[in-house]
């Protein structure tokens, strides 16, 4: 009997937050079986037809779809005058921007 497509969906989305955890912990020392961990949680997720959590995609660069780590292999900065925050990647060049807000709390 075949599994339905929510179980199997439900255990793509466990394997690729455990395989993005355990590359995230690996970054620091060794980059590039941290990128193929990464690409391999990237092409479960396409294979599944698997969104991933903003939490997880953030850690994706736009224009290359590699991963990418802060002050690792992309650029931050905050601007003041627009308030934003830019992610530059430095194996494309690809810009992401986001826009700050302030907390009321």
């Amino acid at each position: 009997m075949k599994p339905s497509r929510r179980l199997l969906a439900d255990l793509a989305r466990q394997r690729i937050e455990r395989i993005l955890n355990v590359a995230l912990e690996v970054a620091k020392t060794d980059y590039e079986t941290a990128r193929k961990e990464a690409a391999l949680a990237r092409r479960i997720a396409l294979k599944y037809n698997v969104r991933l959590p903003f939490s997880l995609k953030r850690f994706f660069c736009h224009g290359c779809k590699q991963l990418i780590i802060p002050a690792l292999n992309c650029r931050v900065r905050l601007s003041r005058r627009t308030h934003m925050l830019k992610l530059t990647c430095l194996m494309c060049g690809h810009i992401y921007r986001r826009p700050l807000t302030k907390n009321l709390t």
